[in-house]
């Protein structure tokens, strides 16, 4: 199998003109058993300004640590043992902040529902540009940077409601699920004078700038359908 444009046809200005945005904690793993195919796409994508990791198994690339930053995979459909679309299926919880960019010598069309119905971010068929792979890439980072900081966030937000007492939390469920101050109190017993004091608590630990925002953040922690109930 070969690239229809290799890196060392190209000049270092073709390929470094803006095809990537490239975050320098990034890694683009390759994980392909052809060695000219690989260190072809090895070469390709470091030029561009990627780290790469490249491994010539399923077996070997899942042995490996996983990337501390934006990540994708550019992965051969048609490995031994254990095939891409098997890995894919493997890794799809452990590792779902990695988009997948498969690459086949022999495509077709049930394959390429499978891998993009399971989540894949592009099917490319060899022979293909290499501007092309290169902006699915591009965007497979950023779309996993984007997922990153989304969960960073989301872990942010746990933490702080954990910090809250159990009375903090029962406050917070009921005002968000649409009960006023006095019902709040009548719920749980207490005064409304204490409601309010859990309540401003709240908005304080939870850094909510506003009623709407802590309602927000409570639908994101997957409470407030809970509360309501």
């Amino acid at each position: 199998m070969q690239l229809p444009v290799h890196s060392a046809t190209l000049p270092r200005h073709a390929l470094l003109s803006g095809a990537m945005t490239v975050d320098p904690l990034s890694t683009v793993f390759v994980v392909d058993d052809d060695i000219s195919v690989r260190e072809a796409l090895q070469a390709l994508i470091e030029l561009s300004g990627s780290r790469v990791r490249a491994f010539d198994s399923a077996e070997a690339f899942l042995a490996s640590e996983p990337a501390s930053g934006p990540s994708c995979l550019v992965l051969d459909v048609g490995l031994p043992d254990l095939n891409g679309l098997d890995l894919q299926e493997r890794i799809a919880s452990d590792r779902a902040e990695m988009p997948i960019i498969f690459i086949t010598g022999f495509g077709d069309i049930p394959t390429t529902v499978r891998a993009m119905k399971a989540g894949a971010a592009e099917f490319l068929t060899k022979p293909f540009d290499d501007e092309v792979l290169l902006a699915a890439i591009s965007a497979a980072l950023e779309r996993s940077g984007a997922a990153l900081g989304e969960r960073a966030a989301l872990q942010k937000l746990q933490d702080r409601y954990e910090a809250l007492s159990r009375r903090e939390r029962e406050v917070m469920g009921l005002v968000v699920a649409g009960l006023l101050n006095k019902q709040v109190g009548g719920e749980l017993g207490i005064s409304e004078i204490t409601v309010k004091a859990h309540r401003g608590r709240v908005m304080e630990k939870m850094m909510a700038r506003s009623f709407a925002e802590l309602v927000k953040m409570s639908e994101r922690l997957g409470l407030t359908s809970t509360a309501r109930r």
